[in-house]
């Protein structure tokens, strides 16, 4: 396989890793910077879906174009991270709402 990519083609694999590495970077500064775990908890799983998603796209785009060839088995991450992210927000928002509630936080959301 031949790494030699077009100069549009490296531009745009170049532009969307760093716009997927920013928007994560986001992500991760908000898991420090917010002050609750229920926002906390938020941000970074926005923030991966988005980051993965450029990323994806990036890699798909260079193995495409070095290879000649449409190349999607990427997508396959991308699938498995964009299905489990957010299962995994759910479950944690509710053990930790449930065990506010146990513990009879006053700021503990309300039940359903």
């Amino acid at each position: 396989m031949s790494a030699d990519l077009p100069v549009w083609a490296a531009c745009l694999v170049v532009g969307l890793a760093l716009a997927g590495a920013a928007v994560s970077f986001v992500g991760a500064l908000g898991l420090v910077r917010l002050s609750h775990f229920y926002e906390r908890v938020h941000a970074p799983s926005l923030c991966a879906t988005l980051g993965l998603f450029l990323v994806v796209a990036a890699s798909s785009l260079f193995f495409s174009v070095a290879e000649g060839r449409v190349v999607l088995r990427d997508g396959l991450i991308a699938l498995f991270v964009i299905v489990t992210t957010p299962v995994t927000l759910l479950l944690l928002g509710r053990a930790a709402a449930y065990r506010d509630r146990a513990e009879g936080h006053p700021g503990a959301p309300p039940e359903p």
